[in-house]
């Protein structure tokens, strides 16, 4: 028995230091240790019918229960009692596969969980498990070709065993006591094996880690007593930018990175999703392979939630598309139902006369809340997260119905204008949106989402979109036509076409921006517009200050391109082509560095006879800068305040 535990170690390291392909694992390196970042995970003991789980990324751990880490899954609680049984849930993604790998890999070193003689892991997703087995036919598959019969190691061992995904076995875990087993060697159909375990009539003392989505919770609850339940809420605010600095093991790169996703509060928000974190690092790290530069690279929020969902279905049976293409109208449908009520939770009848009521499709996208009263109030369902209920939402007005797809939003018209005239007048909150409206009609989020899932997008929205935005910023007769939303710039940027953006920009001739922190998003944004703004001649910018990095964020930073707050805008207003006449800086804090990206602009702007500065901060050093911007002959600058 000691050599076998020995070897099993050694397997258990070999097997699991390599992360697997698990279709929620958001790790992908060799060595699970380089990129796992700790999850913030709150535990509580109580039965299941009462456990309240919330949507995803909207908990506040605050003042409620203990928050732990997968290192502390089993140790004594508040009160001196050591859990017997953990139920780890949580949404797709969000990290439960590379949690209870990592406790194996920790125990298999021997550097953690060693009050455990033996781990045993079983897959409930990814191996065929036999139809009859016994507890000790369980462990053999642990370690195949083992040479001590598994049954010798039951016996006067502590032992931890690991149910990974529960859910997918679909088990009803209702079986009469008389038929469970009290023999670890007895052969019995699989379901009273394992019931046989969680009921403790076999093995009692041994200690049990099951990894579940919502949805199992309440046929789970049923079966267990003195259970303890750990959520994971996924990544902390400090932790999300541990991960990137883990991902990317060169300091700079993890730097920048990270400032693009901080800098965009949709992706940020959605990153506190481990696997969104991963889709987003594995996306910039891609683009970056190619491009050299990451401020170059695309930062479509709607680009990295699709790569998203693609992850969530990569192991979904497609052959038959048209009931995933059926499911997703109808999730859309909900999504924008909600949207338009300002309602996340949904009750289950919404989910059954929709038709979403599919086990193997809705775990993906909605998770399960047991509602706190129980008895006939039964289960809602809300999104793993309010951005992606405001994705699907997008989705609903720009997808194509088949004939047979009957829409219900609820009195509500399915269109775009219709949309978009309630975000003009009155209805702010559906800014995120229609940011995913533009996202989704780009040339090619049309084909993705055509070769994905097989949904066909409206060519239609695409005129409107740019009909709405052409007739949004409305001047008084004889004034110049100028944009003054930033979120105008957002929406260009997110749909990211060249030739949209000149469409959408031609109409108009002055930006006019006052009193606005401009994140390096946000400077992204504007730079990628102004280079496409052909008759752009007058640039306002009074009272907006030009973060570098973002609160709380102290960052290295050797890049060349952000050495100067204003780098990115006057690269962007030097664009060939640019009939740049005035350019107005007013009380923007503006340092002596700034001067030098100044001067060179005065000094090789073919048009610029304007520059506007009000400041005391440039001091003596900026304005000399200034002034040899000034003397160099291709200075055209006639008026100078």
């Amino acid at each position: 028995v000691t050599e076998y535990k020995r070897n099993y170690r050694e397997h258990v390291v070999r097997e699991f230091f390599r992360d697997g392909e698990g279709d929620s694992s958001p790790v992908e390196n060799p060595s699970i240790h380089s990129h796992y970042t700790t999850l913030t995970i709150t535990r509580e003991r109580q039965s299941g019918h009462g456990v309240d789980h919330g949507a995803v990324g909207c908990a506040n751990t605050s003042n409620g229960p203990a928050t732990i880490t997968a290192q502390t899954l089993f140790r004594p609680d508040e009160d001196g009692r050591t859990p017997r049984v953990v139920v780890l849930v949580g949404a797709p993604g969000m990290g439960k596969t590379t949690t209870v790998r990592k406790v194996m890999v920790e125990w298999g070193e021997g550097t953690l969980h060693e009050q455990f003689d033996c781990v045993f892991y079983i897959d409930c997703k990814g191996i065929a498990l036999p139809k009859e087995a016994s507890v000790a036919d369980l462990v053999s598959q642990c370690y195949p070709h083992q040479l001590v019969p598994a049954g010798n190691i039951l016996d006067d061992q502590k032992i931890l065993f690991i149910f990974d995904g529960f859910e997918a076995l679909g088990f009803s875990l209702v079986q009469p006591e008389a038929e469970l087993s009290s023999d670890p060697r007895e052969v019995k159909p699989l379901e009273t094996t394992l019931m046989s375990l969680l009921k403790r009539s076999v093995l009692p003392e041994a200690s049990l880690l099951i990894t579940t989505r919502p949805t199992a919770l309440q046929s789970l609850g049923r079966c267990l007593d003195g259970e303890y339940y750990a959520e994971i809420l996924g990544f902390s605010a400090a932790m999300r930018e541990e991960y990137f600095h883990r991902y990317f093991e060169n300091a700079s790169k993890a730097d920048m990175a990270f400032r693009i996703a901080r800098g965009n509060e949709v992706l940020y928000s959605l990153c506190v999703i481990p696997v969104m974190s991963w889709t987003v690092c594995t996306i910039l790290e891609r683009e970056l392979c190619r491009k050299k530069n990451l401020l170059e690279c695309s930062k479509s929020t709607t680009r990295m939630t699709m790569s998203y969902l693609s992850q969530l279905l990569k192991h979904r049976d497609r052959d038959n598309p048209q009931v995933l293409q059926r499911f997703l109208l109808q999730l859309c449908s909900l999504a924008a139902d909600g949207i338009w009520k300002h309602k996340v939770l949904f009750e289950e009848k919404e989910i059954r006369d929709r038709g979403l009521d599919q086990p193997d499709l809705l775990p993906l996208f909605l998770n399960e809340k047991i509602s706190k009263e129980g008895g006939d109030h039964g289960k809602v369902y809300g999104f793993s997260h309010l951005h992606l209920q405001e994705f699907f939402a997008a989705m609903f007005y720009i997808l194509e119905d088949d004939e047979e797809t009957v829409s219900d939003l609820g009195g509500h018209e399915k269109g775009v204008t219709k949309l978009l005239e309630s975000y003009s007048e009155s209805r702010k909150d559906l800014n995120v949106t229609v940011q995913f409206l533009f996202g989704l009609v780009s040339q090619k989020s049309i084909e993705y989402v055509d070769k994905t899932i097989g949904c066909r997008i409206s060519p239609h929205a695409r005129e409107e979109l740019l009909k709405w935005l052409q007739g949004r910023h409305r001047g008084h007769p004889g004034q110049a036509l100028k944009i003054s939303e930033l979120d105008t710039f957002h929406f260009l940027f997110e749909m990211n076409e060249k030739s949209f953006a000149q469409s959408a920009l031609g109409h108009f001739s002055d930006l006019d921006l006052q009193d606005m922190k401009l994140t390096l998003y946000d400077q992204m944004a504007l730079s990628f517009c102004i280079q496409r703004w052909a008759g752009l001649g007058c640039v306002t910018l009074r009272g907006c200050s030009f973060r570098r990095q973002d609160p709380g964020v102290e960052l290295d930073l050797r890049q060349e391109e952000l050495h100067c707050p204003v780098h990115l805008l006057c690269r962007a207003l030097q664009h060939t082509g640019s009939a740049l006449r005035v350019l107005r800086l007013q009380w923007c804090r503006l340092s002596e560095s700034c001067c030098a990206e100044l001067a060179v602009l005065l000094a090789e702007h073919p048009s610029l006879a304007r520059l506007e500065l009000d400041d005391g901060t440039l001091g003596d050093r900026g304005v000399s800068l200034l002034c040899q911007g000034l003397r160099r002959p291709g200075c055209c600058l006639r008026v100078l305040r």
